[in-house]
């Protein structure tokens, strides 16, 4: 607060002040009162009210540079109730009591809208859960009659991995809770998710190329498994026709990390889309080609890679290649653990 803003701020009462001790020199003057006694008068006078001005203005500047400051350090603003203390004068008493009842209205509303959340995520689960026995029915109906179009086989992997994608979006944000850090091998997991998208695979004729060994890495295998599985759901998705088409996983080791590369020789990502693939929801060029995409796949991997500390980057030629890395550091905390 400014000493100009405080001034305008009390004009009027300045004003008043000014008017009052005019019309009091005045009848002083008509009195013939002594000039010694008339200046010793606003002597008195203009030097009271001027330290009553000062020492008011200093008290509510002290108060209101300290709430807008505190504000601006706040990222949760409607918690600044914590941080400033009642003031001594009645305006300051009465914002920190409205300040008080508007944090407390919003940790209502908040507190409403967690619950309404939380409940909401476990029906989703519950859900999915549900809904993931009929299509476990399904695939293995399909499996048992073998005169079932494969393309409908593929149509029912594409729904099982979309209700997975939902299931792990609802626990992303606080998929921590979930997390179960140890050593295994990569080798054991890629050959889970090749066997799950078998069918893909032979029904687009797309040939997997694996080489891992017996490298192995520390972090979750459930969420590392979704992650891959998103990665290898988009090359199987926007693969090419008019080559062999391949999707080559490579393990290997250098300075203490495990890079795990997945490549393909699909359609390719333009440059300027390269840099959005995870936002949320971004789609892109192949997103408007004729295949239905979501954009949550490599969203949803990029966030639980972040959580657990691996980092995940994609480069891609337009109508050449995609390559999609998963760098794991190592973790002498985890290693400990194991």
């Amino acid at each position: 607060m400014r000493l100009w803003q405080y001034i305008k701020d009390n004009v009027f009462v300045i004003s008043i002040s000014m008017l009052i001790m005019t019309i009091i020199v005045s009848f002083m003057l008509i009195f013939k009162t002594p000039l010694e006694l008339i200046i010793i008068v606003l002597f008195f006078y203009f030097g009271s009210w001027i330290i009553a001005l000062i020492y008011g203005y200093f008290r509510k500047k002290f108060f209101y540079d300290q709430l807008a400051q505190n504000l601006r350090l706040l990222d949760e603003k409607y918690l600044i109730h914590e941080l400033i203390k009642e003031p001594s004068f009645l305006e300051g008493k009465i914002l920190c009591q409205v300040i008080y009842d508007i944090a407390k209205s919003m940790k209502e509303k908040i507190n409403d809208y967690e619950y309404k959340l939380e409940d909401f995520k476990e029906y989703i689960e519950l859900w999915i859960h549900e809904v993931k026995l009929p299509l476990q029915s399904l695939t293995l109906m399909a499996h048992n009659r073998h005169q079932i179009d494969s393309s409908v086989m593929e149509q029912i992997d594409r729904i099982d991995n979309y209700v997975e994608q939902v299931l792990y979006y609802a626990r992303s944000e606080n998929s921590e809770n979930d997390y179960m850090i140890k050593e295994f091998s990569l080798e054991n997991l890629i050959r889970k998710i090749a066997l799950k998208n078998k069918d893909a695979f032979l029904l687009n004729n797309i040939t997997l190329n694996v080489d891992v060994s017996d490298i192995k890495v520390l972090s979750d295998s459930k969420w590392l498994e979704f992650i891959i599985n998103q990665i290898i759901s988009n090359s199987l998705k926007y693969h090419r026709t008019d080559v062999d088409s391949y999707v080559a996983i490579k393990a290997s080791v250098a300075n203490d990390k495990v890079v795990l590369a997945i490549r393909d020789n699909g359609i390719g990502i333009s440059k300027s889309d390269l840099g959005k693939v995870f936002n949320k929801s971004f789609t892109g060029a192949n997103g408007r080609i004729g295949v239905s995409s979501t954009g949550m796949g490599l969203y949803i991997a990029k966030k639980l890679c972040d959580k657990m500390g691996h980092v995940i980057t994609i480069d891609s030629e337009l109508g050449e290649f995609t390559e999609v890395k998963i760098i794991f550091e190592k973790n002498d905390f985890f290693a400990v653990l194991k």
